[in-house]
């Protein structure tokens, strides 16, 4: 059975503008599509009735999120193509490199123990920004069995359907929910040596880095309180950084500020300042680290910064999560896009 018969591609977006035409352009006519639209009022609907490609429009009475539009996508995929095997994804701000959904195709045909192939993403415009330049570091996994993948990814069907497929109510770490569920049901996941995607974050402000990292944080938090021990070890590693550097620490210079202030004790105040003192420190040392692996001061600066000054707007994630969750209140999209 030919490649076209046995894989669909699912598109999901809002309002993507150009980003989502490239991406139709770089899907064509070699595999059937369908398009989640999440309520554009771009045209981004009218681009895919253009070129014959299946709209399935996302209700907003459960609230958007990128597991709904995709548990969307597939279901409808696979119902009206009941040949399918797999199915690729990819985010409306993605294109494809030619060949590669055969690419990956041949790695799931040779290996029946997997249930999803990713290769490499990146950033359309690495230079534009240092934020798309932070964005293309983040993307480069190592290549071999990991334990999660991204929003590109070609998936087995069968995965999917016996997982049930992503969790609706996610708004950010779904992809790791999903294959964290999947490797306990003994599935694997591999990201090869192949180009796969290229990526325009249109990241250009510190505003917009500063909530998607706030994403970040509530994504890991929800992760690790959801799967409690089970959980990925890394993620949970993650979620106690976040405590540490987003909350411990800020709890106890304030509170060694105040002790010194009240005491006029000198060893506070300098414990307190010592406590402040960690945090450039720990932006050094990370910007030396870049350094000695030969990437440019810009970035390793950039990046020293952000792992440090992250952890609070990690914290505001971690915050909302667990707010919400005391209030008996669904979570909503946090969006940088456009912010």
């Amino acid at each position: 059975m030919s490649d076209a018969l046995r894989s669909a591609v699912v598109a999901i977006g809002r309002n993507e503008g150009e980003r989502l035409v490239r991406c139709f352009d770089s899907i064509g006519d070699d595999y059937p599509a369908v398009y989640v639209d999440s309520g554009s009022t771009d045209g981004s609907v009218a681009e895919a009735d253009k070129r014959g490609i299946q709209v399935v429009h996302l209700s907003t009475d459960a609230g958007f999120t990128a597991a709904r539009a995709r548990n969307a996508g597939w279901r409808a995929v696979a119902q009206a193509n009941t040949a399918l095997d797999y199915i690729q994804f990819v985010d409306g701000d993605c294109e494809f490199a030619p060949g590669w959904i055969a690419r990956a195709i041949d790695e799931l045909d040779a290996d029946p123990t997997l249930c999803a192939v990713f290769g490499r993403r990146r950033e359309r415009f690495p230079n534009a920004s240092v934020y798309n330049a932070l964005c293309d570091d983040e993307w480069n996994v190592p290549v071999g069995f990991v334990e999660a993948c991204g929003g590109d990814v070609l998936f087995r069907l069968a995965a999917l359907k016996q997982a049930d497929g992503y969790s609706d109510d996610l708004i950010a770490g779904e992809e790791p929910d999903l294959c964290l569920r999947l490797g306990q049901k003994g599935w694997k996941i591999r990201r090869i040596d192949a180009e796969m995607t290229l990526h325009d974050a249109a990241i250009t402000t510190a505003r917009q880095w500063w909530l998607r990292t706030r994403r970040a944080g509530h994504a890991f938090t929800e992760h690790v309180a959801r799967h409690g021990p089970r959980a990925f070890a890394s993620w949970r590693a993650e979620r106690n950084r976040i405590g540490l550097w987003g909350v411990g620490l800020p709890l106890l210079f304030l509170v060694l500020v105040a002790v010194a202030l009240v005491t006029r004790s000198g060893a506070v105040a300098i414990a307190a300042a010592a406590v402040a003192a960690a945090y450039p420190a720990q932006v050094a040392r990370l910007t030396f680290r870049d350094l000695r692996q030969g990437r440019s001061f810009r970035f390793s600066a950039a990046h020293g910064f952000w792992l440090v000054a992250g952890r609070f707007a990690q914290a505001g994630g971690m915050a909302r999560y667990w707010i919400n969750r005391a209030r008996r209140r669904r979570n909503s999209l946090i969006e940088y896009k456009g912010a």
